[in-house]
């Protein structure tokens, strides 16, 4: 905000409502607040005397409402304006002694004609930066931030920007200009979690704090037309907000007057309006939800979804597959996980539409399909046909693939009815009935809000109390204060709860009408009232911004909303400073370096996480897991006790036991083993003061669609592609045809041949590759066959000198018992049976030619013929405990069953025989 704006919104702050105080500081999202900080003092009220601080704190003018103050010792310090009526609240701040005192500044350039995003990086110093730097708003470096990046640069400093969830790495591969770094990421949705991060390198014993982003794709806020007319929420509503899940800056704002939208949290701003005759005065100020998706922003008014976007503003209703009435609700989800497992053909949805009897999921594109009626779930649940029931409402859980659904269900419905809750996984199709129930009055309504956990909890709220249902639904009640208070109106002059607002770390917010916020922890069953920090009659919202930090977004009387950030940490601390809360361990450590992971067939995943505790209390790390039975577990607990502390280190390892050789229902077998499985460590007991509650990830045992496989020494860049035709001599095919075989050879597709002498051998080395690149030699038994039939091949090793003790197999005898398959389905890891066992086969000729090659026994392809020829191999992975897929860049990819995504894959490479001279032109014929 401007300086102008900054005084605008003081000036509404401080026009009605109780009187306040809060403060600030220079560094954004209160990121530095230490000795070094100075911080701002603003009292918003009339009776203010003078301000009452500790004696090591210097305040510039202490009979000033708004002024500064610096402690020159850290530790906490109590602070309160002093005024002529009843005593206004005191703050205990935390003031730091942290040899962290710089920040990054950063600026994004978008190029769309490569795809990349040009980061413009410089180191600034809060206490001595210019506004615009200060407000977000700068495209240059101050002078004093040019001097400091450059004494920096000079110390050996240089930026980095680290990706959270694929852990990339990119770094400025020019020289510093002009006190500035230039760095060059790709754009991307998958991996928009970044970090700017320097080497520890100091100036004036300060370093430079680690600084979070979101980068994705350039996202665009819809225009306003001139002439267009306000959508609103009823005159006198609350304020209505919807975010992207995974790009938390994405917001759209629903006032009284007007509808706002942002995409950098709303440091800029548009309105999104209506054409006139769209809708009717009323309907028009009458909007009950609202949610913003990559497909437009969605209104629900008067029972009907309506959808504005780029392309204008639409009634959705019969010709989408939604009703044309009665609407009851919308909802989206508000949890990112940007990776997941899924072996549905079909995308996850994007957000829920229902009415009392139906529930409709909408995909990419406005795909809306009905998903289940409340006639169905009578049958699914077993429920009496003449009892009343109907969708309460319906809400994503905290798993990436799973709807929880509400219902109302009574008999006689005059007084009472109780609330049920199902639970839909969109990857298996499935409804679960959840232990829960909940005895309500018949006109009551719930807010149902799911915390982000491995397990399955949530918290339901009405006007004036919050439910808790943690830990699978096991761990229940009623969150009360300190004193055993649950009604929360009473603590807040009979307001009514307005918003909860749950973060990543575990705090939630409770923020009445009349901007009281109370304070709780997921898994904790206790709240607390925080200090007041706006007045009571402002409207406002609390949200989270793209660094992970809490923010105030103000609706202001003139049409317009302001910003301001909240030092959530700051606020919780002063208050437990208080009531004497402390966490009961002072160190919660792991090493889950990923929200995501994935377990192939016989890997293994490994972590450790530790605790520190004081002696005597008995504390342990709790593991938890969610989703399909398919990971054995293993534990390891090593303990420390020393000068009254005690250490605990669990270190567990997630393994697969499953042997799929010689199983009769491969690919069944395949797909019961595989899925996504949520996991979550945390403290067995922990307090509203602990900074983190747990740590949650995900497995995903099954087939990561980034690796491939590639056959060393094939290129497609490393010649000029060009068609041609050739055709193949009759006695050289398998099936043996009555003619000879004209193909043609694609050049795009089959890449460069390699070029050998007839009489060389050749052992194709495979390489496992993934989206960073090459990552081993695969040791693993392949075969490998010529996709157009061509036998006139063989192989060096005899089944005897492979150390076979019965017959093995091979093409000829995997043919013969698989005649209905084509070629490439006839043999695989679903019907492999090695031949090292007297127990597995008849003895048989062991002389002939061993057809499964891998890279330690030597094995070749040999050509007896001695002529030449074009070959067009494929290679298949056959151990059928390697993998559960390998896709290659060119292979083509053959799925057992289209509802399996466990499946073999082939690597398609060329060479051509040729006797020294000889070569083939393009478009040419020759017999082969």
């Amino acid at each position: 905000m401007s300086v102008r704006e900054v005084a605008v919104l003081l000036s509404w702050l401080s026009c009605c409502g109780l009187a306040v105080w809060r403060y600030s500081s220079n560094s954004p999202n209160y990121r530095i607040f230490s000795t070094r900080s100075t911080i701002k003092l603003e009292y918003e009220g009339t009776l203010f005397t003078e301000w009452s601080v500790p004696e090591i704190c210097f305040v510039l003018n202490k009979s000033s409402p708004r002024t500064e103050l610096r402690c020159s010792s850290p530790g906490v310090h109590a602070i309160k304006p002093i005024v002529t009526g009843p005593d206004e609240e005191e703050r205990n701040l935390f003031v730091d002694s942290s040899h962290t005192c710089f920040l990054w500044y950063y600026r994004v350039r978008h190029f769309f004609n490569n795809l990349t995003q040009v980061i413009s990086v410089w180191v600034y110093d809060p206490e001595n930066a210019d506004p615009d730097e200060l407000l977000g708003s700068a495209e240059e470096p101050s002078i004093n931030s040019i001097v400091l990046s450059t004494q920096m640069a000079t110390l050996g400093q240089k930026p980095i920007i680290h990706t959270i969830l694929k852990r990339k790495t990119y770094v400025s591969n020019e020289k510093m200009k002009k006190g500035t770094w230039h760095v060059m990421v790709p754009m991307t949705r998958d991996d928009a979690l970044k970090e700017i991060r320097g080497n520890q390198v100091t100036f004036q014993d300060c370093f430079i704090a680690d600084f979070l982003i979101v980068l994705t794709f350039p996202l665009l806020t819809i225009p306003e037309i001139p002439g267009s007319l306000p959508i609103s929420s009823p005159r006198g509503s609350q304020l209505m907000v919807s975010w992207d899940a995974c790009v938390v800056a994405s917001v759209v704002l629903v006032t009284d007057m007007e509808t706002f939208q942002t995409n950098d949290s709303f440091r800029t701003w548009t309105r999104i309006r209506v054409p006139p005759g769209s809708l009717s005065d009323a309907e028009r100020r009458s909007v009950a939800d609202v949610i913003v998706s990559r497909d437009g922003v969605f209104f629900l008014t008067n029972g009907v979804l309506y959808q504005k976007s780029f392309r204008g503003f639409v009634k959705l209703g019969g010709i989408l597959n939604l009703p044309n009435g009665g609407i009851i609700g919308i909802s989206s989800r508000k949890w990112c996980w940007v990776k997941y497992l899924s072996k549905a053909k079909e995308r996850r949805s994007n957000f829920a539409v229902w009415t009392e009897n139906e529930v409709y999921l909408e995909y990419i594109l406005l795909k809306f399909t009905r998903l289940v009626t409340t006639t169905e779930l009578k049958n699914i649940l077993n429920l009496s046909v003449t009892a009343t029931l109907t969708i309460h409402s319906v809400e994503y859980t905290g798993h990436p693939l799973e709807i929880a659904v509400f219902l109302s269900y009574c008999t006689i419905c005059t007084v009472t009815k109780k609330i049920f809750l199902v639970i839909y996984n969109e990857d298996t199709k499935q409804w679960v009935s959840q232990e829960f129930t909940l005895d309500a009055p018949i006109d009551s309504v719930f807010v149902p809000y799911f915390i982000f956990s491995a397990l399955p909890g949530l918290i339901l709220w009405n006007k004036h109390s919050i439910y808790y249902c943690y830990h699978n639904f096991t761990f229940t009640g009623i969150l009360q204060t300190p004193a055993g208070h649950g009604n929360l109106s009473m603590l807040s002059n009979d307001s009514i709860i307005h918003e909860v607002f749950i973060d990543y770390y575990g705090n939630i917010l409770i923020k009445m009408e009349n901007n009281v916020i109370f304070h709780s922890k997921i898994n904790t069953r206790d709240v607390v009232k925080l200090h007041l920090w706006t007045n009571n009659t402002t409207r406002a919202f609390v949200l989270l911004s793209t660094s992970g930090y809490t923010y105030f977004l103000y609706a202001l009387d003139n049409g317009t909303i302001q910003i301001q950030d909240y030092p959530l940490s700051l606020e919780t601390r002063s208050v437990a400073f208080t009531t004497k809360d402390k966490c009961p361990y002072m160190a919660f450590h792991n090493n889950v370096a990923r929200v995501f992971y994935f377990l192939d067939k016989g890997e293994t995943l490994t972590l450790w996480t530790q605790i520190i505790y004081p002696e005597n209390t008995g504390l342990y790390v709790v593991v938890e897991s969610y989703g399909p039975k398919i990971l054995e577990e293993s534990h390891d607990i090593s303990f420390e006790a020393a000068f009254g502390h005690c250490t605990k280190t669990l270190t567990i390892t997630f393994y697969q036991n499953v042997d799929y050789e010689g199983l009769y229902d491969y690919f069944e077998m395949q797909h019961n083993n595989t899925g996504l499985v949520m996991v979550q460590l945390r403290p067995s007991e922990y307090s509203k003061t602990c900074p983190i509650a747990q740590k949650v990830f995900q497995i995903a045992v099954g087939c990561d669609d980034k690796k491939f496989i590639a056959v060393k020494g094939f290129s497609k860049k490393e010649c000029h592609h060009h068609d041609f035709s050739y055709v193949i001599e009759k006695s050289y095919l398998r099936h043996q045809p009555s003619k000879n075989l004209k193909v043609r050879y694609i050049g795009k597709k089959y890449g460069c041949p390699l070029r050998l002498d007839f009489t060389e051998k050749f052992q194709p080395v495979i390489q496992l590759f993934d989206d960073n690149g090459y990552v081993k030699d695969v040791g693993a038994n392949f075969i490998v066959w010529e996709i157009h039939g061509r036998d006139d091949y063989s192989f060096n090793n005899t089944m005897a000198q492979s150390g076979c003790l019965h017959e093995a197999q091979t093409w000829k005898s995997m043919i013969e018992l698989n005649k209905h398959l084509p070629l490439e389905e006839v043999w695989g890891p679903e019907n492999y049976i090695h031949c090292f066992s007297y127990a597995m086969g008849k003895p048989g000729d062991l002389d002939q030619p061993y057809e499964i090659i891998n890279s330690s026994n030597g094995n070749h392809i040999f050509w007896p013929l001695g002529h030449s020829g074009m070959y067009v191999f494929r290679v298949k992975i056959l151990d059928p405990n390697y993998s559960y897929i390998l896709r290659t860049v060119l292979g083509s990819v053959a799925m057992k069953d289209p509802n399996i995504s466990t499946v073999s894959s082939f690597k398609v490479f060329t060479i051509k025989l040729q006797e020294a001279g000889e070569s083939l032109e393009p478009g040419s014929q020759r017999l082969q």
